[in-house]
């Protein structure tokens, strides 16, 4: 008698400590269920739009509207599709120059040899040295390597920091 009255105590006690657990009378509990995922608030595959803006130096920027990170920007009034842009690897459809070295993952690598015969030629603007650092300018080619260009010293030319910025945004266009 003592086991039947110890083995109803236990199962009532178990009873109650499931039933505060939150178990319903068909069987699920709560802490089965599984939790909502959050919704994030931003869209990283959406274009976001950007209001207007004073820049600390005094320049207006007017609004405009920002595509996703790693998509090309499309053109206005153009049949462009936003093709991903990938930095570094040759464009969809372009032919590669003869000259242009990848790696093994195809990434597209400078000639070393050829940025230093084309320093030679060419001195640094700002200094006249014709080796070492150029404060304030980059070598740039004329036809970026991933829209097809030589890497050689006469696809080369110096630009200034920020006019080498400017240009690499528009050579994107090109994987369009």
């Amino acid at each position: 008698m003592r086991h039947y009255l110890l083995c109803v105590l236990l199962l009532y006690c178990l009873g109650s400590v499931s039933y505060a657990k939150g178990s319903h009378s068909d069987g699920h509990s709560k802490a089965a269920k599984a939790p909502k995922a959050k919704k994030s608030k931003y869209k990283a595959d959406k274009p976001v739009h950007v209001n207007g803006y004073t820049r600390k130096d005094g320049t207006y920027v007017a609004p405009y509207t920002r595509n996703a990170p790693g998509t090309a920007s499309t053109v206005a009034g153009s049949s462009f599709q936003n093709v991903p842009y990938r930095k570094g690897y040759v464009a969809e459809g372009v032919v590669p120059h003869a000259t242009l070295v990848r790696d093994k993952h195809g990434i597209i690598k400078r000639s070393k040899a050829a940025k230093a015969e084309f320093m030679r030629e060419q001195p640094c603007p700002s200094t006249g040295k014709t080796s070492g650092r150029c404060p304030g300018y980059v070598v740039d080619h004329v036809q970026a390597l991933e829209c097809g260009g030589a890497d050689s010293p006469s696809n080369m030319q110096w630009q200034t920091i920020a006019d080498g910025k400017a240009k690499d945004k528009t050579e994107r266009l090109c994987h369009i």
